[in-house]
């Protein structure tokens, strides 16, 4: 086995078997894949300790170059029965997907047990769905990046695997047809801005409108700049551009369905991921409300539970962003047939719903950041509220408020993992949480 010298040594404590791992990189190294890991690489049991492999699959023998806990491939030697060909001729290169030769059955297995591991991490015990694949038609948004190489010409594409390297491409197989002109919008756009020789993020999204581009790193742009923007827009048919999220030109509104209601998020708002991942995510927390007559949407974005739980029920809106707020009350306003959505500018990190003001709902939905809703839930813990619906995008948080809530009495009835990140170690997930309504204590008879 060749190695050579490579760096300074870690710092004790950092191998998980609890020795100091060799200053080495070993270029040569036989592995046998355990498991996939949380972020969809092979994982497997170098004499070092862990080694995590990306596009190794379990059961497979592999070569590959070792530098410390990282491994890259470099020749499958015995590869799994699981392993197909890959959908995108980029994979590997592009650093947009994790996981691609996985067959159907074994991928959704990798992905529904990363909530199931979460949660025995947790000591948590909970009925597990089945994984409820949401991927749809594909994206509907895209976070493109934008470099100058050392002539001053932009690249445009996806960060390559482990670099900060763009990996330049003209189409991408994950994207809704309603993305077909996202790249060509996103070249276009950094050409005009390459003067500044700025790393640049565009984040393209499909609208009813037309694609909507928001501009991020580029700082406040000149006249002519934005002007050449505007042209642009015209140029490329584009909804909505905006720097920063602030709009240089709407030519349409960039509008979103949700539920019977049209909505237009601000520039960069909080979406799902696919419109089918918004349809399943939105089924399982109808399901789960029944039939409240008055709930609470926490996080609530531009409401994207909110909008459908109206068509049944009153909804109290809490959310810190003043324009998803602003979009989702507009939403309400104006779709007939609604009942009453009212709502609340708050930062419920710093500020949650306290047990008094939750009294009087029915069912909550939460859906927070990945942080979890730490605080939020502690409160909702203290409350008698029948039923919660949590919506997550990181089942370790997820986890540790579950536990928050079920210490307070409530009872996880089931969690179920939906997947509209295809290719990636993301997963969202839906956890339906019962609490059994208090009983009035008893009086006892005094005895005369």
């Amino acid at each position: 086995m060749k190695k050579t010298r490579h760096g300074n040594k870690k710092e004790l404590g950092s191998d998980p078997f609890g020795s100091e791992p060799p200053d080495m990189i070993e270029l040569n190294a036989v592995l046998d894949v355990e498991k996939l890991g949380a972020r969809g690489e092979g994982v497997s049991r170098g004499p070092h300790g862990l080694v995590f492999t990306p596009y190794a699959l379990p059961g497979e023998k592999i070569r590959a170059e070792v530098d410390g806990e990282r491994g890259k491939l470099i020749e499958v030697l015995t590869p799994s029965p699981d392993r197909v060909a890959p959908l995108c001729p980029h994979f590997t290169h592009c650093g947009g997907c994790a996981v691609q030769t996985l067959a159907a059955p074994a991928y959704r297995a990798w992905k529904g047990g990363l909530v199931a591991e979460a949660l025995r991490n947790a000591a948590l015990a909970a009925q597990v769905a089945p994984l409820v694949a949401a991927w749809g038609v594909g994206r509907r948004r895209a976070a493109f990046h934008s470099r100058n190489d050392q002539r001053g010409e932009p690249h445009v594409g996806f960060m390559q695997a482990r670099s900060h390297r763009i990996f330049e491409l003209e189409s991408c197989p994950i994207l809704a047809p309603e993305m077909a002109g996202a790249l060509s919008a996103a070249g276009r756009v950094a050409e005009i801005l390459k003067s500044l020789d700025k790393p640049l993020d565009l984040v393209v999204t499909a609208s009813l409108g037309g694609l909507d581009l928001d501009l991020r790193g580029c700082g406040q742009l000149d006249f002519a700049l934005e002007q050449a923007l505007i042209e642009a827009a015209t140029e490329l048919d584009l909804a909505r551009v905006s720097n920063h999220g602030l709009p240089l030109v709407e030519r349409r509104a960039p509008q979103i369905v949700v539920g019977r209601a049209r909505v237009t998020p601000p520039p960069g708002a909080f979406l799902q991921a696919t419109a089918a991942g918004e349809e399943a995510l939105a089924r399982l927390v109808l399901d789960a409300m029944g039939g409240a007559k008055r709930t609470a949407d926490l996080f609530c974005g531009v409401g994207t539970f909110a909008l459908r739980l109206a068509e049944k029920a009153e909804v109290f809106c809490a959310e810190s962003d003043a324009g998803a707020l602003a979009a989702c009350l507009r939403g309400a306003r104006e779709t007939q047939g609604l009942r009453l959505v009212n709502g609340e500018r708050r930062d419920l990190f710093d500020r949650p719903l306290r047990a008094a003001e939750l009294a009087s709902f029915d069912a909550v939905v939460f859906d927070p950041p990945r942080a979890g809703a730490e605080a939020q839930a502690r409160e909702l813990a203290k409350s008698d509220i029948p039923t919660l619906a949590g919506v997550s995008c990181n089942p370790k948080t997820f986890a540790r408020d579950a536990k928050i809530l079920i210490e307070g009495g409530y009872r996880l009835e089931r969690v179920t993992p939906v997947d509209q990140f295809l290719f990636s170690p993301h997963v969202e997930l839906v956890g339906v949480f019962r609490k059994a309504p208090q009983r009035p204590a008893r009086k006892r008879r005094l005895l005369g």
